[in-house]
């Protein structure tokens, strides 16, 4: 049955736009294109919309799937500010988390990340007083490379004419800090191996230890938050909410239980998708959130792939990391329980990230390479408005898709004791590691819930469970094909495989999208 996300629609027999999937990107692409008068409809799978920004609901708790903290929406001219506010109609408010946003914690040592650039060096140079000359070089750096990243990103959405004549000059500084790892830059500034482990303290924001990722990711994420965390009031799925209606006003509509099982192309362009069921919807213009292996492997037919050497293509690139959530409800108001706002980070004493990791993939039974805890309820100042006296916290961590792989083509909730029993061995102990650090949750546990890679792949379509769609490296960057132009006409990609991993690059990727469709500078416009 196909239903819409908040009434019965009437489904056009053809739209303007057909957008493949609700993430972040499409909804964004969706609305962008409805305040551009086009008539949009969104197609996601689920009984829920919004990717990895959909909320799920159980005994009485409420979890937020893939938004803990979002950065820059405090600075109001920050170009993500204005676009939230933009594809929201400045519906969408924040709460901000506060001073410290980050805490990471390496052993029995805490390292507090606090808001504002001179706040960030003042409080790191506390801890390491002999690196300050190379604090400062890091924190240019970052905003040195993200400076580089507007044109590179700009160049996905131009023509492919003007491409062959500016398309070198604007990514060339782009690639000069894209072609280095994280560590590499670091390395190059200071011999800390410690310092370099602290300021990498985020890097589960994108999955790739620092010897692996790339530095324009790291540079992306850290600039991100250096103004500090913000959180959705009322919950993560009030993005969803407040983009349907801007995308209601224009005429178009978001369905959810509306599978696309394939897009129909004729005569090499893009006329329409078929749903799951039979059903077929016209449309001017297919635009694909479902990332880019689902779209070239899944949603087009074989033997196109094979023409346009689409797969070819998917062979250049690797999935990313997957991750196991343990989300819990607990007893008792976050005032109550004294839960923080600020992000916790915890990683082994003894080895690097990459080490840590390494060790990890070897013996799974080995100490977790990072453990990352939120407490969106606290973060959320409406919260105890919908659930008094209650209180939620996620608990994050690297897990390979291997060890789940067995069960895999097996029922969501129904896959056997064995595998419940994985999960309840991954879930004690990642609550082992909580009762460390916030001890007075451990008698006021209602509820616990552990999703594995096969819970990501089930209700996100990522085939691995990946959560950051694409590994974020160094060669990732220089693949001109992770653009919104496909080799097929009217059929376009957006969402975190067109920019890099989050919420806020999905959200950017909806303005290249669009900007490259309607073959406008958007950014002016809405800027």
């Amino acid at each position: 049955m196909i239903q819409s996300y908040k009434k019965k629609p009437q489904l056009a027999d053809s739209y303007d736009t057909i957008v493949i999937g609700s993430g972040m990107g499409s909804l964004t692409t969706a609305a962008i294109l409805a305040k551009e008068g086009q008539r949009v409809l969104v197609l996601e799978k689920h009984y829920t919309a919004g990717g990895f920004t959909h909320i799920f609901k159980r005994k009485g708790f409420e979890w937020d799937v893939g938004i803990h903290y979002i950065g820059e929406v405090q600075r109001p001219n920050s170009v993500v500010k204005k676009l939230f506010d933009y594809i929201t109609e400045g519906e969408l408010k924040w709460a901000d988390m506060g001073e410290v946003y980050d805490k990471i914690v390496i052993g029995k040592d805490e390292y507090d990340f606090v808001k504002g650039v001179k706040n960030f060096k003042s409080k790191m140079t506390e801890h390491f007083p002999d690196e300050k000359d190379a604090i400062d070089q890091y924190v240019n750096l970052v905003f040195e490379a993200v400076k580089t990243s507007r044109n590179f990103y700009a160049s996905k959405a131009i023509s492919k004419l003007m491409l062959k004549f500016v398309g070198r000059k604007m990514r060339k500084p782009f690639y000069k800090f894209s072609d280095k790892t994280t560590y590499e830059v670091l390395r190059s500034i200071t011999d800390n191996e410690r310092l370099i482990k602290v300021l990498c303290g985020q890097y589960g924001d994108y999955g790739l230890p620092p010897k692996q990722s790339s530095f324009v990711m790291h540079a992306a994420v850290a600039r991100h938050y250096f103004s500090g965390g913000s959180f959705p009031i009322g919950g993560s799925s009030e993005i969803a909410t407040t983009t349907d209606k801007v995308i209601e006003k224009a005429g178009g509509t978001i369905l959810i239980n509306a599978e696309v099982e394939e897009i129909i192309i004729e005569n090499n362009k893009a006329k329409g998708v078929k749903l799951k069921g039979g059903k077929t919807v016209a449309a001017k213009n297919i635009v694909s959130g479902a990332g880019i292996m689902n779209t070239y492997e899944k949603l087009l037919p074989e033997s196109l792939s094979v023409k346009a050497e689409l797969k070819q293509q998917l062979k250049q690139v690797n999935r990313s990391v997957a991750h196991a959530c343990l989300y819990i409800g607990l007893n008792g108001s976050p005032e109550e329980l004294k839960l923080p706002k600020t992000n916790y980070w915890i990683y082994p004493e003894d080895l690097d990230h990459d080490a840590c990791v390494a060790r990890y993939l070897n013996d799974i039974n080995a100490e977790f390479p990072v453990v990352y805890i939120s407490f969106p309820s606290a973060k959320d100042p409406d919260w105890s408005n919908r659930y008094p006296g209650r209180s939620t916290i996620d608990i994050i961590t690297l897990v390979p898709y291997e060890i789940f792989e067995s069960w895999e083509g097996t029922r969501w909730m129904k896959r056997g004791e064995n595998y419940n029993d994985l999960k309840e061995n991954i879930a004690q102990r990642l609550l082992e590691v909580l009762y460390q650090h916030i001890p007075q949750a451990k008698d006021n546990i209602e509820h616990y819930e552990l999703s594995s890679p096969l819970t990501t792949q089930h209700f996100v379509n990522y085939d691995k469970g990946e959560i950051y769609g694409l590994d974020h490296t160094p060669d990732r960057f220089r693949k001109d094909f992770l653009q919104p132009r496909t080799p097929i006409k009217n059929l376009y990609l957006t969402g975190q495989d067109v920019v890099t991993a989050g919420v806020a690059a999905a959200l950017f990727s909806g303005l290249i999208t669009t900007s490259a469709m309607l073959k406008k500078n958007l950014m002016k416009k809405i800027l």
